[in-house]
């Protein structure tokens, strides 16, 4: 349909995305999606991994993530923070770590309030190195604010 310019009845063409991954079918459905960005055909992946994070599908939703962050595409801070308390909930920390730095090194700091949760769930299963990584990253991200504001105010200053 998309190959042939044809953009009518797209609606549909969210609920088949949705049935895919819904169903298992993470690299058809992200395969599509490519398909459809290459043809200029907008794709809502706040509302995909809103239905995947709540309905527990969250390998998918973390595939799905992971490509949007990996071809910049426009997603919402909320979505991020769906996915990682899903991950969390179902304790799959490492994937919630690994998601996390890359959210965190492509959008920068989230508003997420769970980074202790985290960081307790890791040291608790005997991933210390990744608690520790995570921690200086967040108290890092911190510290850079701080100093940015800092350095402005000492150039205002000047």
């Amino acid at each position: 349909m998309v190959e042939k310019g044809l953009t009518g009845n797209m609606d549909l063409v969210a609920k088949i995305l949705e049935a895919l991954l819904m169903r298992g079918h993470e690299e058809e459905a992200l395969g599509r999606i490519d398909l459809l960005i290459s043809s200029q055909c907008n794709v809502n992946f706040d509302n995909l991994l809103s239905i995947l994070s709540e309905k527990g599908k969250t390998i998918a939703a973390l595939k799905l993530l992971d490509f949007g962050l990996q071809r910049d595409c426009d997603i919402d801070f909320k979505s991020y923070d769906k996915v990682l308390d899903a991950l969390l909930a179902a304790g799959k920390t490492l994937n919630a770590y690994s998601i996390l730095c890359k959210i965190m090194e492509k959008a920068g700091v989230t508003s997420w309030k769970s980074y202790e949760d985290l960081i307790k769930s890791l040291n608790q299963e005997g991933n210390t190195k990744q608690a520790d990584i995570l921690s200086r990253m967040i108290k890092g991200d911190d510290k850079s604010h701080e100093n940015k504001k800092g350095k402005k105010k000492a150039s205002v200053a000047a």
